[in-house]
C-alpha cells in the first residue's frame, strides 16, 4: 500500500518532517525553514518602517490584500520572544492572510537595555498602530497588542499596567484586546539566567509583573500556552493570570495545547505545523469576535 492511501503512512510522514522542522525551531534554520515556506501573494510588506529615533525601534508592516471591511482591517502589534523581526515573517504572513493588518515589532535588548526600556519602546509601537491604523488602511478602535514568550510579558504589560501607554498620550482603553502566548506573567523571584540580569536580581524592581495588574479595566484578553512548558510555567503564568483577570470580570478566553512546546507555541502559525494545534485559528478566531474599543 503506498503512502498515499495509508492514513497511518501519511500520519506518520507529516510527523517526520514536522519533528525535523520543529528540531531546528530553536536555530536559525528553523525559522529560515518557515519563512522560506510562506506565502508570498496574500500580502504586502513595508519593511523597516520607524517607531521612533532609536535603530532598534522599527517595526514591519504586513497589509492584508484581501478587501478591507468598511472600518478597516483589524490591526495586531506583535512582540516576539527572541530573534528579530525578520524571523517572523511566517506570523505576519499567517495573520495578514486572514485579513489582520500586523505590525511586527523590533525592540531593544539585553545587554544594551534592562527593564523597563524595552516596555518603552513596546508602548511606542502600539501608539503607532493606534496612530496609524487608519492611514494603514486598519481600524482604529480594533487594534491589539500580541506577544510571545518575553513578547508576551511586553504586550501583558502595555495592555494591563496604564504607565506605559499614558507616556505615549494613549491608554489602555482604546485597545480591542491583548494576546499572549507563553508569556511570563508571574516569574519572581526568577531562576532563569537570561531573565536576571534583565531585572536586577535579585532586587527585582517593584510594579514590574502582569500579574499585579489583573483589574476590571483591562482589556479583553486572550492567553495560550502549552499543557507543558519547560521554560515558563503555564500554571503560575497563564492560568494564574487568566484566574485574576476573570475575577476581576475581564473577558478572557483561555486555551492550553497538548501537542506545543513553548517554541511551537508560535511556530503553530507557520502552515507547516498548523496542525499542532489551532493556535491560529484561535487568535484570529479571538480578534474577529472582540468588539471595538469604547
Amino acid at each position: 500500500m503506498t503512502a498515499s492511501r495509508n492514513p497511518w503512512m501519511r500520519a506518520a510522514l507529516r510527523a517526520a518532517g514536522a519533528l525535523a522542522l520543529v528540531a531546528s525551531m530553536a536555530g536559525c534554520s528553523g525559522v529560515g525553514t518557515l519563512n522560506a515556506l510562506t506565502a508570498q501573494g496574500t500580502h504586502t510588506v513595508e519593511a523597516a518602517v520607524a517607531y521612533g529615533p532609536l535603530p532598534r525601534q522599527r517595526l514591519d508592516v504586513y497589509r492584508p490584500r484581501v478587501a478591507a471591511p468598511a472600518a478597516g482591517w483589524p490591526v495586531v502589534v506583535f512582540f516576539y520572544g527572541g530573534g528579530e523581526r525578520a524571523d517572523y515573517r511566517f506570523v505576519g504572513e499567517a495573520l495578514a492572510a486572514r485579513g489582520v493588518l500586523t505590525l511586527v515589532a523590533d525592540y531593544r535588548l539585553y545587554p544594551e537595555v534592562r527593564y523597563p526600556d524595552f516596555l518603552v519602546d513596546s508602548a511606542l509601537a502600539v501608539a503607532y498602530g493606534l496612530d496609524h491604523a487608519a492611514r494603514l488602511g486598519g481600524d482604529p478602535k480594533r487594534v491589539f497588542a500580541m506577544g510571545h514568550s518575553a513578547g508576551g510579558y511586553n504586550a501583558a504589560m502595555v495592555a494591563l499596567d496604564g504607565r506605559w501607554l499614558q507616556a505615549t498620550g494613549h491608554a489602555p482603553r482604546e485597545l480591542a484586546g491583548w494576546i499572549g502566548l507563553a508569556g511570563p506573567y508571574d516569574f519572581f523571584p526568577t531562576d532563569n539566567p537570561d531573565a536576571q540580569p534583565v531585572f536586577f536580581h535579585p532586587d527585582y524592581p517593584p510594579n514590574a509583573q502582569p500579574i499585579g495588574f489583573a483589574h476590571p479595566q483591562a482589556p479583553r484578553s486572550f492567553l495560550a500556552a502549552p499543557l507543558k512548558d519547560q521554560l515558563v510555567s503555564p500554571e503560575r503564568s497563564t492560568r494564574q493570570l487568566a484566574g485574576r483577570l476573570e475575577a476581576a470580570g475581564v473577558p478572557v478566553t483561555l486555551k492550553m495545547y497538548g501537542r506545543v512546546n513553548h517554541a511551537t507555541l508560535i511556530g503553530a502559525f507557520a502552515w507547516p505545523l498548523r496542525w499542532m494545534a489551532p493556535v491560529l485559528d484561535d487568535v484570529v478566531g479571538f480578534i474577529g469576535t472582540a468588539p471595538p474599543a469604547p
